[in-house]
């Protein structure tokens, strides 16, 4: 699964790496080396302009654009937005046949740009201890950004007022682990290359279904697979010592790991 991720890098940067316009609108925070649910963070859209009544002009070539959006995705049929908390994944072998994300995958996908996430491999802890949970944080070798498949949806507050600005949130696909990150757990997100980008964002296409699988494990090989410190399982703690490489430690193995909802 995927559960936390880094994301460091600003607005300007994102819009070169991803060939996108900010929408953001001001609203994206600073560096953030510990991402976790529920936060608002920086994605990417392709959509077909609108016209001052707010009719999509399907005519018009689509935008790439940043958007912040809560991670979490809340359905559009929701009654609260809690439901957000237990929807932070999307698992890719089920994803065209559950409801709560059937149709955004059909129309409202997006990347999540992302320095890289973070995964617990669990380790025998020796005799008569408990096992335990090593963190590791997966990154690319050249610092550039990955990009995470997502779906997105608009929920609006049944009790606000008529102008209230509706709730935008999205899940982050994963998949069956590959190559070298089946060893550290066997699950992770749906990681696409580069040339994947356009054909996931492309509002034209409706069906996704040949786009849910693993990037070639060669590519995939490529990442970087570093130990870390414990000190990233405290969603308080939040800098780049996080993501500095820290060799595992015996006496550091027993240290408690957060809990993280449940997977969809």
């Amino acid at each position: 699964m995927c559960g936390r991720y880094a994301a460091t890098k600003d607005p300007a940067t994102l819009m070169r790496e991803f060939d996108a316009v900010d929408g953001t609108e001001g609203k994206a925070g600073g560096a953030d080396y510990n991402v976790a649910p529920t936060k608002h963070v920086p994605t990417v859209v392709e959509r077909h302009p609108r016209d001052a009544d707010g009719t999509v002009l399907e005519d018009e070539p689509p935008v790439r654009s940043l958007r912040m959006m809560r991670w979490g995705l809340v359905p559009f049929w929701a009654k609260d937005p809690s439901v957000g908390n237990r929807m932070i994944n999307t698992r890719a072998e089920t994803a065209t046949e559950k409801p709560a994300f059937r149709k955004a995958l059909s129309r409202r996908r997006c990347l999540v740009p992302a320095d890289g996430w973070f995964e617990w491999k669990a380790v025998d802890g020796g005799a008569g201890r408990k096992a335990a949970k090593e963190p590791y944080y997966m990154t690319t070798k050249d610092s550039s950004s990955l990009a995470f498949a997502g779906l997105w949806e608009t929920w609006r507050d049944p009790n606000a007022e008529p102008d209230a600005r509706p709730l935008v949130t999205f899940s982050a696909l994963t998949t069956e682990a590959v190559g070298q990150l089946a060893e550290i757990h066997h699950r992770m997100p749906l990681v696409l290359p580069v040339q994947r980008w356009a054909d996931w964002l492309d509002p034209s296409r409706t069906d996704a279904t040949d786009l849910l699988t693993p990037p070639d494990r060669d590519w995939l090989d490529e990442l970087e697979l570093r130990p870390i410190s414990t000190k990233v399982n405290n969603v308080r703690n939040n800098g780049p010592e996080l993501i500095e490489r820290v060799e595992p430690d015996a006496t550091d193995l027993d240290a408690a790991l957060f809990e993280l909802p449940n997977p969809s």
